[in-house]
């Protein structure tokens, strides 16, 4: 696992003349060295890329779906190596490594069915009106054009797959950058596309430097971004190419919402540990990680002690042990920004219940109450395994207080009742709503993506082809309708 790794050029493996090593945030030993472009080697690629649009979009459906389901099932065959590895390089856990692979099949299945039936066509009579008498308008839908897919760490094969599946399914070419401290994952993702027949050039996977991202990101021949990572980096992007069309997945400081009505003791418990488990799963580094959780008064008193018990029993440790919940964080510094946003609201007057302590790149589980609302913590997104829990009155009070976040991405709503789900789906200002668990479901096939500063557009494969395409529509002219 420490040998030199190629990038992928226009579908061919192809090395440039610097290297820089992938390191293990866990215990710091080297993973591997991955050859990086050079810009000669990034204009080849784009080339490549443009050149090709027309091909690839002309592609037929069966090509396209059958180098997608051969990707999905070598991911299969190849689970345990690349679960490994994502371990390795991102420190995430090994069960939650594999279960990554796990969506990473998914995607590709899912794109593989999506190429074989998108782009049916639609046809709408015109002779509604007198002066469409014998027209016939067909609508398609084409590629806009090269995508530009930015991948981040947290998910480092996942959300390679989430940008590379939908623009092959859809007839798109694509330059694929992944994140700079976990470029493994989606390297291999080359090798497996390697094996497909679809045309050289609609692919490239390129691991360059996020400090010549620019010069992509401006490139006329690169008409669409799909980005996942920072507000900052992406509103940075989107205001840089207004003309450009964006899908930007930013973040997120998702809300758990405990209503009244779920007060059992079996509804508690069942609440308590999943917000514990997806606060700190993948060591909280998930835009729809639960962040906050807003208790009605009525059942505050019972749900807190509980969700403090779930938190303390997370398993922390080494990330390749099977028994181990919660792993390091990407890096010390990550580690120590979460560790210097908690030590500010506990010196603001939060109540510290659990955790609070780092070790290196490793940040304990972390339950905080009485967070003031000013704290950097309760504003931003913490991307670490850190918890607030507030009280509130009525389920008005906790939907407002779900609102009050510049964020807007998922919530969860533990309720009974089906009216109350249909007022929250109306009244919470997030792209999606999770009735009955916390905002951390994510069904790959479902469109994704938030409101405020969460980001514009939609993932989830359908939705992403959406937003790589483009409506052409045909007239017919003389038909006897």
């Amino acid at each position: 696992m420490t040998s030199t790794h190629a990038f992928w050029l226009a579908g061919r493996q192809a090395t440039g003349q610097d290297t820089f090593d992938v390191t293990s945030p866990w215990d710091g030993r080297l993973v591997g060295q991955v050859s990086v472009p050079t810009d000669a080697q990034v204009e080849e690629a784009v080339t490549a890329a443009y050149a090709v649009r027309d091909e690839f979009a002309a592609t037929p459906a069966h090509v396209r779906a059958a180098a997608l389901d051969h990707v999905g099932r070598r991911l299969v065959e190849r689970t345990e190596e690349i679960a490994q590895l994502i371990s390795a390089e991102n420190g995430k856990p090994i069960k939650w490594a594999r279960g990554e692979v796990g969506r990473a099949v998914s995607v590709f299945r899912f794109a593989a069915e999506e190429a074989r039936r998108f782009n049916g066509g639609e046809a709408q009579r015109l002779d509604t009106d007198a002066g469409g008498q014998g027209r016939l308008a067909f609508t398609r839908r084409f590629p806009k054009g090269v995508v530009l897919g930015i991948a981040p760490f947290n998910f480092p094969l996942n959300l390679c797959a989430h940008k590379v599946a939908p623009a092959i399914a859809a007839g798109a070419p694509i330059v694929l950058k992944p994140a700079p401290s976990t470029p493994l994952s989606g390297l291999i993702l080359g090798e497996l596309l390697a094996e497909t027949e679809l045309p050289a050039g609609s692919w490239s996977i390129l691991p360059v430097p996020n400090d010549r991202m620019p010069a992509l990101v401006q490139d006329e021949r690169l008409p669409v971004i799909s980005f996942t990572g920072s507000e900052k980096v992406g509103y940075a992007i989107m205001d840089s190419v207004p003309r450009k069309h964006c899908t930007l997945e930013l973040g997120g400081n998702g809300a758990a919402v405990v209503l009244a009505d779920w007060a059992s003791d079996e509804d508690l418990d069942l609440a308590a540990n999943r917000i514990a488990t997806f606060s700190n799963g993948q060591g909280g580094q998930s835009c729809i990680s639960v962040q906050r959780v807003i208790a009605d008064a009525s059942v505050y008193d019972r749900l807190l002690p509980r969700i403090v018990a779930a938190v303390e029993a997370q398993v922390t440790g080494d990330p390749s042990d099977d028994a181990t919940d919660v792993g390091p964080l990407v890096s010390e510094d990550a580690a120590k920004r979460v560790e210097s946003w908690v030590d500010e609201a506990v010196r603001a007057g939060a109540q510290l219940l659990a955790g609070g302590k780092r070790d290196g790149a490793s940040y304990a589980p972390t339950v905080l109450t009485g967070v003031p609302a000013d704290a950097t913590i309760a504003c931003e997104e913490v991307f670490g395994p850190v918890l607030t829990v507030q009280k509130v009155d009525g389920e008005a009070e906790a939907f407002a207080a779900v609102n009050n976040s510049k964020y807007g991405l998922q919530a969860g709503v533990f309720t009974h009742d089906l009216q109350v789900a249909f007022r929250a789906h109306r009244a919470l200002e997030v792209g999606g709503v999770v009735v009955g668990d916390v905002p951390s479901y994510r069904a790959d096939q479902m469109p994704y993506g938030g409101v405020k500063q969460s980001g514009v557009g939609r993932e989830g494969v359908r939705f992403a082809m959406d937003d790589y395409t483009y409506e052409r529509v045909m007239v017919l002219t003389g038909l006897a309708l």
